[in-house]
């Protein structure tokens, strides 16, 4: 019996709904390893990142790392953090960085993205002034 997801790639789902619909979800998915999270603009999308996802993520986010490091810049990579503008706004990048000094929301995120045609993740990051 073939398997019912398919690890290698992501699975998504988008929903539309409040900001308060979007919290009571995030605090259903607490402790779930491997979902993402997002809300912009009434969309609330789940992501489960598949491993082709993880793996051109590590690796870019490994060259990032290499380039900061032999330019001497200081930086503190923050992962994928929860940035937030509550009720206008929530993601999670998969990777990202403070370069300079740290911040609440950080100076560079990075997405991988495998289709067109969904939600732009660009404009979120617009409105947390990334």
């Amino acid at each position: 019996m073939p398997p019912l997801l398919d690890k290698t790639t992501d699975q998504h789902i988008v929903h539309h709904g409040t900001w308060e619909q979007f919290k009571f979800i995030q605090k259903g998915f607490e402790g779930s390893p491997g979902v993402r999270l997002f809300y912009y603009n009434g969309a609330i999308e789940i992501l489960m990142p598949g491993q082709d996802h993880e793996t051109f993520a590590r690796v870019i986010g490994y060259l990032v790392t290499t380039f900061l490091v032999e330019q001497g810049i200081f930086f503190k990579p923050t992962g994928a953090m929860t940035q937030e503008k509550p009720g206008v706004v929530s993601t999670q990048a998969d990777e990202s960085y403070c370069i300079g000094s740290v911040k609440p929301i950080p100076d560079l995120s990075i997405e991988v993205v495998f289709t067109s045609g969904g939600i732009s993740k660009l404009e979120r990051y617009k409105a947390l002034g990334v």
